[in-house]
């Protein structure tokens, strides 16, 4: 939730219909191998990260993946 607009109040549960592209689709069911989490927890846990990358970038953060050496790369979110 972006802190520079206004926000409606959340309820503690919401029901969505969301129709996923393909890409998506493959994303949940690799989140749902690797973590063993339902459909609904991947998704759930999903966009809670993307929502929390997004509020560090709009605050000027950038992401970065470290590798086993210390290397770093920039994640570009778009």
């Amino acid at each position: 939730m972006s802190r520079s607009g206004g926000v409606q109040a959340v309820r503690e549960n919401e029901r969505f219909t969301v129709t996923l592209i393909a890409a998506a689709v493959q994303a949940v069911t690799a989140l749902m191998r690797i973590t063993g989490l339902s459909k609904t927890d991947a998704i759930n846990r999903s966009v809670q990260v993307y929502a929390f990358i997004a509020e560090q970038m709009e605050d000027g953060k950038e992401v970065f993946l470290r590798d086993e050496q210390g290397n770093l790369e920039r994640v570009h979110i778009v």
